[in-house]
């Protein structure tokens, strides 16, 4: 008897599915393997408006703490349909960012914003100039470089490990710039004669 319990069942609930499937399945376009047009799928049930929202599914997480969702807002027809927004109360507003502090260390100008460095600084070569910036976190990037007269420019590298090169034929000026035990490290060479 459960067995044929379970398949009276399990024979309905096919029946439903490909009945509630039917309308999307004949819309499609066997013949070319195209989806749809969304226009030629029937509309859907209207929701009335002051319908309460089922709230989603509980999942069984042990390290989750959970917590009642809160009543569905309901709203009359003749409301304004525009979104309204409500004001933040003192507990909610938004976390306003501290004010950026700048000092210069070794040559470099410091920014200081929400406890993070962001260190800048210009080197000059003959074969030009570049500025780099750096950030406590070990992120390098190259904010400009200006070749001089008779000098092209290229920069090589990522954003940990940075090389900015000066040429000229038979000579070429670098300027190699990483993070390096906390702190800004930058080197300024010159190869060929």
């Amino acid at each position: 008897m459960p067995i044929a319990g379970w398949c009276v069942a399990t024979a309905t609930s096919i029946v439903l599915s490909s009945v509630a499937l039917s309308p999307v399945l004949n819309a499609a376009r066997a013949d070319s393997g195209e989806l749809p047009d969304i226009d030629q799928l029937p509309a859907p049930a209207a929701v009335s408006e002051t319908s309460p929202v089922p709230p989603p599914p509980e999942t069984a997480d042990p390290t989750r703490t959970t917590t009642k969702p809160s009543p569905s807002r309901t709203r009359s027809s003749s409301a304004d349909p525009r979104p309204t927004s409500k004001s933040p109360s003192a507990s909610e507003a938004p976390a306003t960012p501290t004010k950026p502090v700048t000092t210069t260390e070794d040559g470099w100008t410091v920014t200081t914003s929400d406890g993070v460095k962001t260190y800048v600084k210009s080197f000059t070569t003959p074969g030009g100039t570049a500025v780099i910036r750096m950030t406590s976190k070990g992120i390098v990037s190259l904010v400009t470089a200006t070749p001089a007269d008779g000098y092209r420019v290229e920069k090589q590298g990522s954003d940990v490990n940075l090389a900015v090169y000066f040429h000229q034929t038979g000579k070429s000026f670098i300027i190699h710039a990483q993070w390096f035990n906390n702190a800004p490290f930058v080197e300024v060479s010159e190869v060929g004669s």
